[in-house]
């Protein structure tokens, strides 16, 4: 994925007069409310069969991916009208014929609702305006908007999910391991707090430690012949992780 620089609103953008949510899912109902919070006028969240009034300036499409497309051919152009969608990997293109942006907060959004301010948002739009509108919409809800092109979001998606998805699955197979040894989850977690922490502070080359990171074959050795004994079919993760962790430990190493 690119680096992306923090991306910064033009002065002339404004706050839209009023944002049609369209998808009463998670991300939608949490979004029409954050905006609410914010002083903004708010429609919905929206049924995807409603169609929202003339009085919606921007129109957000909080629907699943696979649907983006169908929702928008089939709602009303209307002159000056925004259209915007919430996927992480959907480019713009599935916005024709409207004007298009795309807002995505990078960050889980649960049952319970959840607090964007803090998180970044990748923001895009078709046209200068566009783009301005996603960046305003972010920074009311509090959120840092960065840039992230069309031609990336299979990537910035791909990175997301390896950070957020890929690490519950991970945590899963600890918390499995850890309890066929009398250990509950609680102390895990600390340990997988304080590694985010120096991999957010070092990055993971600094971070990286144990015994792949010290070349003791033989302790991972047991731990494999663990995992075989105790979760047999966890062997294949844990060899794929043991062999890129190793690539990663190579590739820290002080030559001598």
């Amino acid at each position: 994925m690119t680096q992306q620089a923090p991306f910064t609103l033009p002065a002339q953008a404004r706050t839209p007069d009023a944002v049609a949510i369209i998808g009463a899912g998670r991300m939608g109902t949490a979004l029409a409310a954050a905006l609410r919070g914010a002083g903004i006028t708010v429609e919905g969240p929206l049924r995807r069969r409603e169609a929202p009034s003339d009085h919606a300036t921007h129109v957000l499409l909080c629907v699943p991916d696979a649907q983006i497309e169908t929702a928008a051919t089939t709602l009303r152009s209307h002159p000056g009208r925004l259209v915007g969608h919430t996927s992480a990997a959907t480019t713009l293109a599935a916005l024709i014929p409207h004007e298009a942006f795309s807002l995505h907060p990078l960050m889980t959004v649960t049952a319970e609702g959840a607090a964007f301010a803090g998180a970044t948002a990748a923001v895009a739009g078709a046209t200068e305006r566009a783009t301005q509108a996603a960046g305003e919409l972010a920074r009311r809800l509090g959120m840092q908007p960065v840039h992230i092109a069309d031609a990336d979001r299979a990537a910035y998606h791909a990175a997301a999910c390896v950070a957020s998805n890929f690490l519950v699955t991970l945590e899963g197979f600890a918390e499995r391991l850890a309890a066929s040894a009398g250990l509950e989850r609680k102390p895990l977690a600390q340990l997988v707090r304080a590694t985010v922490a120096n991999w957010e502070q070092l990055g993971a080359e600094l971070a990286l430690t144990g015994p792949i990171a010290r070349g003791d074959d033989a302790t991972v050795a047991c731990q494999r012949a663990a995992i075989a004994a105790r979760l047999p079919g966890e062997l294949e993760l844990f060899d794929a992780l043991t062999a890129a962790t190793r690539r990663l430990a190579a590739a820290t190493a002080v030559p001598t």
